[in-house]
């Protein structure tokens, strides 16, 4: 596939031309809109729309003749998964004298958007977006603008997209493997919304290591949507605890969501794995050091940052790569006991 042409940068002097007015009357709309008449207003907002102006915070850096602002945007910062993964990020671009921006989205499209033109004002290189929903149309519009895009824990459903991800539907199968070797037979899955790609992988996963094992995935398998928190895994065994055939194991889609099951299960007095085993996804640092030690399939955080920040800083169409890491299950006291 041929490079992709690099579109210039549209400038408040490309406005004020489109709209027939002086640079003075857009910097006026942009930053003191009520100095300016609605007439003229409405007509220059015109423009800004019709030639997808994003105003520049970065003129120092253009003028200088190097960007090194590349953003980050992910599902949630304050889960420890992500800290890690942002701080492999950071590391790579530290090396090369970059800068990093960080944010949010709370899985919300609107807040994943709003940051992408908060990026781009800034005057970002690129960014690196765990995408809220499958379709990556506005992360194209925003690399047809110039700016990079690596997509982030997630496969590219597009060549020309560079893409770090990680294997989930096999992470969700090897914990299902697990925990049929250890005996269990009756299992739940405390899981995200599916909408989320990471959930729905890790589901398949599971479904496929059971209809492997020769069961029926809708009659051994107990799925609850939860939210992605302690706080959803704490509901979720709430949920199971009421149920009349409890599951004697419990997969979980992320360590948080294990951390609040933990707690729910030795408050309700059972004990783990005894009464119930207990696996997460992660491994993130305190799964190791909690008092019944978590098993985990162990996702490579740091890894998947620091090559997401390499893939950037190549940039290019001509050099897109898609990565996609194996994850590892690390067997501990909360699924057997007697862990390998």
């Amino acid at each position: 596939m041929p490079p992709r042409t690099q579109h210039r940068r549209t400038s408040i002097s490309d406005v004020a031309r489109h709209a027939g007015v002086s640079v003075g009357t857009v910097s006026n709309v942009l930053n003191r809109p009520d100095r300016v008449s609605p007439g003229t207003r409405k007509r220059v907002e015109a423009a800004i729309a019709e030639l997808s102006f994003v105003r520049n915070g970065s003129a120092r850096q253009l003028r200088a003749g190097r960007i090194t602002t590349v953003g980050a945007i992910v599902l949630d910062i304050s889960n420890p998964f992500f800290t890690d993964v942002t701080r492999g990020i950071e590391e790579r671009l530290t090396a090369d004298d970059y800068t990093l921006m960080v944010a949010s989205s709370d899985r919300d499209p609107e807040r994943e958007a709003r940051y992408l033109r908060l990026f781009e004002e800034h005057g970002v290189r690129g960014v690196m977006v765990v995408p809220t929903a499958d379709s990556i149309e506005h992360l194209l519009a925003v690399r047809e603008r110039g700016i990079g895009v690596v997509l982030l824990d997630h496969p590219s459903p597009v060549e020309s997209v560079s893409s770090v991800a990680v294997d989930d539907v096999n992470g969700g199968a090897m914990a299902t493997r697990h925990l049929l070797d250890q005996g269990h037979t009756r299992l739940a899955f405390l899981n995200g919304a599916h909408s989320i790609r990471q959930c729905a992988d890790r589901l398949e996963g599971v479904r496929l290591a059971l209809a492997e094992a020769g069961r029926d995935p809708d009659e051994a398998l107990v799925e609850v949507t939860v939210s992605l928190d302690a706080d959803g895994g704490e509901a979720g065994i709430r949920a199971l605890l009421d149920a009349p055939d409890r599951p004697t194991a419990v997969f979980c889609v992320n360590d948080l969501v294990a951390l609040g099951a933990l707690r729910t299960l030795r408050r309700a007095g059972l004990s783990v794995p005894d009464d119930v085993a207990l696996v997460g996804y992660d491994d993130v640092t305190f799964a190791a050091e909690l008092a019944t030690p978590l098993t985990s399939v162990r996702q490579p955080r740091h890894e998947l940052g620091t090559r997401a920040a390499d893939l950037m800083l190549r940039g290019g169409d001509a050099s897109a790569e898609h990565v996609v890491f194996q994850p590892e299950l690390v067997v501990r006291e909360s699924s057997t006991s007697a862990p390998a």
